[in-house]
């Protein structure tokens, strides 16, 4: 419009031009032989008015052509900014509609539908994300299973043998009958074991771990969890070693129980690969500034290098413990970085194959705030 209604006012103004100069007329005096004079007018409008006529042709003609090109380009444009990407998003949707997340949607522009490619290219980002979430819990849902299952089956095969044994009079004996019944109450510990273990996954899970915290002092917790671990190791001809080189009044605000279990799980990893005649576990609580360390150290099998950063990762195993014979679930150590993690804490390891692992956490120090 903005080229159309300029040439059409110019036409307007030639047609109105032409009009006026056909009722002008040009007069001329003339002598005859006579010596009469005549007045001849003489009409200049056929003259102009076919010039104009041209002009005018012209005119349009330029207009039309002027507006087949405007209209090419206008086609052209609105094909590259409007039909193209609806043509990209069209595939988009086709591809997700069948189930393939793996592509991208590139328009560039910052027009209307461009934007709406890009708000489309982002969904499509996160629900590709979102889905391989899903697969990534589904699949380790399923290992958490077999693990499971497989870790029961163990003490639940050697409780119903030795019940079998008990009721066939095999144990025929006080000494059998009693050696017999403590390996059925060993079983079922570990069973009872892996199912709180299992409980308390879930509940990490759906972020419902129940803390209850407080203020404890170091060298007391410590030394009553050093006393607690140190009778499950004798029985197990194990020995521990426990230092404390924390001063008696520093205090940290943690869950008990939760740091309890921390320590138990350590510990019960560090049996679990125990491979010496003598078995020497040793833990040590150091201060270091604004934290409180605690080293676990064994002497057992060690993890390999390409293991090591991935141990607290949930469900994960090391070769050595696919072979073994030992099982686990392979959540004990994800469980001790969370609890870790919500004390504001951390964890970590260092190990060398066949001398030996060191885990240790920190625990940030309690520091009353003065009265002013």
């Amino acid at each position: 419009m903005i080229i159309l209604v300029p040439l059409l006012l110019f036409a307007a103004a030639l047609y109105g031009f032409r009009e006026t100069q056909s009722k002008q007329t040009v007069t001329q005096t003339e002598t005859d032989s006579d010596g009469e004079v005549y007045d001849i007018a003489i009409s200049q409008s056929d003259e102009g008015h076919a010039r104009i006529h041209l002009m005018t042709k012209d005119l349009f003609l330029s207009a039309f052509i002027i507006l087949i090109f405007t209209a090419l380009a206008i086609g052209l444009w609105l094909y590259r900014s409007i039909a193209t990407p609806l043509v990209k998003l069209k595939k988009a949707t086709q591809n997700i509609k069948e189930g393939n997340l793996d592509f991208v949607l590139d328009v560039e522009g910052n027009d209307e539908f461009s934007q709406l490619c890009q708000d489309f290219e982002e969904m499509r980002r996160r629900l590709k994300e979102s889905t391989e979430e899903k697969n990534l819990i589904e699949k380790e849902n399923k290992e958490l299973i077999s693990n499971i299952s497989h870790d029961l089956k163990t003490p639940i095969t050697a409780v119903k043998g030795y019940v079998e044994g008990i009721m066939d009079g095999v144990a025929d004996t006080p000494e059998k009958m009693d050696r017999y019944v403590r390996t059925i109450y060993n079983k079922t510990n570990e069973m009872d074991h892996l199912i709180n273990e299992l409980t308390f996954y879930s509940k990490i899970d759906t972020n419902r771990i129940p803390y209850t915290f407080s203020k404890l002092n170091v060298e007391d917790y410590f030394s009553d969890c050093a006393e607690e671990v140190g009778l499950e190791l004798e029985t197990k001809g194990i020995e521990l070693v426990y230092a404390n080189y924390v001063e008696n009044d520093v205090v940290v605000i943690a869950d008990g129980e939760q740091i309890r279990r921390v320590i138990h799980n350590i510990i019960g990893n560090a049996i679990k690969y125990m491979d010496k005649k003598r078995g020497i576990i040793q833990i040590r609580v150091k201060d270091v500034g604004d934290f409180i360390q605690v080293e676990i150290e064994d002497n057992g099998k060690g993890i390999g290098a390409k293991d090591l950063p991935y141990i607290f990762d949930r469900f994960y195993r090391t070769d050595i413990s696919r072979n073994s014979s030992k099982g686990g679930s392979g959540i004990g150590l994800s469980i001790v970085k969370k609890i870790l993690e919500d004390h504001g804490g951390k964890v970590w390891a260092t190990s060398r194959e066949g001398i030996g692992t060191i885990m240790y956490f920190a625990l940030r120090k309690y520091q009353e705030v003065p009265m002013k």
